[in-house]
């Protein structure tokens, strides 16, 4: 395995590569990664509904585990660019873009999923649930969003982390497997699974006639996404961070060698 040493500075390869990508490709890749997330989604529902919430946590990881086998393009895992960023190896204007790209590709992916989960049925045994989830979500205070968003993220971020430091497929599942399955079971707040999670639950309330009460989009975005997704911002940025201040050399350091 590879050290955390080796971890932060192959990353400053992988965020110079990231952000040298053209747009669309960028963009795509997030769409896959937004899909990924998705259906790691339905999957943990369904294991929540038909076993427990432990079960559907240990679903979950799923989805990260696709985002870097297939290979795709994570907002919550793109918070690691401050490395760079602070290394000055990129520029804040390629990250802000690589982020904002990301960030509107997964939402494309993950409600792509979520309209085929519902209208294919899928969700039809288990729609009560699902509206219920997405209600309960787009009802969260503000300030308690926020903090389940930072820890959410710095756990996703230590689970990219350390699937840096294996170099088989097999060892990177394992070592995503932990931080995701913490985060799903304590209930911390991933914007890009709310991403499914919300319009999952507006789908399937239009599908079945039953009353959007406070599910509507002005609560998801204001109520959830908006708190999650700064939250996600400062959580993955402060493991990115923390980790360049341990673990690389200052640029006047780096200049002087």
């Amino acid at each position: 395995m590879l050290k955390p040493n080796q971890i932060a500075e192959s990353y400053l390869s992988v965020g110079q590569a990231k952000v040298s990508q053209s747009p669309l490709k960028t963009f795509l890749l997030a769409i896959l990664a937004g899909a990924f997330i998705a259906f790691a989604g339905v999957g943990a529902t369904f294991g929540n509904v038909y076993a427990n919430k432990v079960v559907g946590a240990m679903i979950f990881p799923g989805g990260l585990a696709m985002v870097i086998l297939a290979g795709s393009e994570l907002f919550t895992g793109n918070c690691l660019l401050i490395m760079p960023l602070l290394q000055g190896k990129i520029k804040f204007t390629d990250m802000l873009k690589n982020l904002v790209i990301v960030y509107l590709g997964n939402l494309v992916g993950a409600v792509l999923v979520s309209a085929i989960t519902v209208f294919s049925g899928a969700f039809d045994a288990v729609k009560d649930v699902v509206i219920a989830t997405a209600t309960s979500k787009a009802n969260l205070e503000f300030f308690p969003a926020l903090l389940k968003g930072v820890a959410c993220n710095i756990l996703v971020c230590l689970a990219v982390w350390m699937g840096m430091s294996a170099e088989t497929a097999g060892g990177k599942i394992l070592a995503i497997f932990f931080p995701i399955a913490i985060f799903v079971v304590a209930g911390f707040e991933h914007s890009v699974a709310n991403m499914f999670y919300l319009p999952a639950g507006f789908f399937s309330a239009i599908k079945s006639g039953a009353d959007l009460g406070t599910l509507t989009v002005v609560n998801s975005l204001v109520n959830n996404l908006l708190p999650v997704t700064i939250g996600n911002i400062v959580g993955g940025m402060a493991v990115g961070a923390i980790y360049k201040a341990i673990y690389l050399p200052k640029k006047s350091d780096e200049n002087k060698a």
